[in-house]
């Protein structure tokens, strides 16, 4: 049964060829994002939430691979220290927001309280409530000050949400992603189900709306994440705009390299 399963997983998904493919295309287009958005001085804020296993870092390093990560950043914060828990709550993700010229992607977010903080106990209900109660003014705040912010949330059935925590406990590759909290909360998909509903009721907004990408097929949800982005950005293609030509290469072989003991990594390949 499970390796019947495992079959009709990979016949949906997109082939690699395809998928390359297409994501070469959109990494051209994230550049020409990139540029506008640096000539422009734009401030864009994307978060990404959705449940454990649902492909919300290989979502955002397909984002990264072929821009600058002083243009895109990402912030994936911590647990809070004892004297951030004396802070206010959105104090410690307001100084990583967006300057002039910058990207910057939250794995994860402030919406934390609305989600593993409330489902876990780490937040009491009164907490949680009167989060969702602020948090569209906050945002409001920020869309105000000139932040572009943009809200995903990555969604999973079930079956494959363990097929995915599952191979994370045998890839040795993968371990890394399988936290205490993960274990903790895998027997919780219903109260992340409610906390989830609760919040999308309360903090979608006009001004900051949330957007949900099914994401049964990382590639297919890949793809269609930065197709979605790319039209939430408007730009235009400035990178023709500026006429680059390698210059005339000085002379080579003036200048005689020392005879110098170099530690050689090596070649085992």
């Amino acid at each position: 049964m499970a390796k019947k399963k495992e079959k009709e997983h990979n016949a949906e998904r997109l082939p690699r060829k395809e998928y390359e493919k297409e994501l070469k295309a959109l990494h051209v287009e994230l550049v020409k994002l990139q540029q506008w958005v640096t000539a422009k001085g734009l401030k864009v804020c994307i978060v990404f939430e959705g449940r454990d296993g649902a492909g919300k870092g290989g979502t955002i390093k397909a984002i990264t691979e072929r821009v600058s990560p002083r243009v895109f950043r990402v912030v994936a914060l911590p647990a809070p220290t004892e004297r951030e828990k004396s802070q206010i709550y959105a104090q410690r993700y307001i100084q990583h927001m967006p300057s002039a010229g910058e990207v910057v992607i939250f794995d994860r977010s402030w919406y934390n309280r609305a989600g593993v903080e409330r489902v876990m106990g780490f937040c009491s209900d009164d907490q949680a409530k009167k989060f969702l109660a602020v948090t569209p003014l906050f945002e409001k705040m920020l869309v105000e000050s000139g932040i572009i912010v943009i809200k995903y949330w990555l969604e999973v059935s079930a079956e494959e949400q363990q097929r995915r925590l599952e191979e994370r406990i045998t890839d040795g590759r993968k371990i890394w992603k399988l936290s205490p909290m993960d274990l903790k909360s895998f027997s919780r998909w219903d109260d992340y189900t409610r906390a989830r509903d609760e919040m999308f009721a309360a903090t979608d907004s006009s001004w900051a709306p949330w957007y949900m990408a099914h994401s049964e097929d990382k590639r297919r949800v890949r793809l269609n994440i930065i197709s979605h982005l790319l039209k939430q950005v408007p730009y235009k293609d400035i990178t023709h705009d500026q006429q680059i030509k390698l210059p005339k290469r000085g002379k080579i072989g003036s200048y005689k390299s020392a005879d110098y003991p170099f530690r050689l990594i090596p070649e085992r390949f």
